[in-house]
């Protein structure tokens, strides 16, 4: 019977590859490269993870897990979805990593071939990030919850993309402010409809 390698052993390849991927993009680091800032053999990477296009996989889907973290902790706050929705661009903006911006925007940029598993990976995340939005969008007064999903999906993509060049401090007051603009316009279509 082979010997199984460690969690650690995994999370440590995983580690090494993220920081990798994170700093200089995934086409640009080989796996040779990983290998050596892991500190493991060619056949224990390769056990782990049977090639590179896996790797970069379960790169994505670790990065997914900050965005998790983001949508609990904004969930935890208030009870109606209006603030919830606030507070989900106010964690998001104070979270959007450095100036290289959001990882897996980044990686599904470096493979725009739509039948490629990487590829496939990011776009079911950032469909999955929708579903999300516009649950919470269906719950608050708007008239159009789509319509106030995709506006607020626009200022988040506006926080991972400006990161890098503006100030993410300044970035993250700004979306607040634009977040709680269109949450007001959108549900108050609903109360002057409603009204007449």
């Amino acid at each position: 019977m082979a010997r199984q390698p460690s969690a650690s052993v995994r999370e440590r390849i995983l580690d090494a590859a993220t920081d990798l991927f994170d700093r200089y993009g995934v086409h640009a680091v080989g796996m040779q490269r990983i290998i050596d800032a892991a500190g493991c053999g060619k056949q224990l990477l390769y056990r782990e993870f049977g090639s590179k296009d896996e790797l970069v996989t379960a790169y994505l889907h670790r990065c997914e897990g900050s965005w998790e973290r983001s949508f609990a902790a904004a969930v935890e706050v208030g009870e109606r979805p209006e603030e919830q929705l606030v507070e989900l661009v106010r964690v998001v903006g104070r979270s959007v990593p450095g100036p290289r911006g959001c990882p897996i925007r980044n990686t599904y940029a470096e493979f725009p071939e739509e039948g490629h598993p990487v590829h496939r990976t990011a776009l079911e995340h950032f469909s999955a990030v929708r579903g999300q939005i516009c649950e919470l969008a269906r719950r608050t007064s708007a008239a159009d919850p789509q319509r106030l999903a995709d506006r607020i999906l626009l200022i988040i993509n506006g926080l991972f993309t400006s990161g890098s060049t503006l100030s993410t401090d300044e970035n993250a007051r700004l979306a607040v402010e634009l977040v709680q603009d269109v949450i007001a316009v959108e549900t108050a279509t609903t109360r002057t409809s409603s009204a007449v």
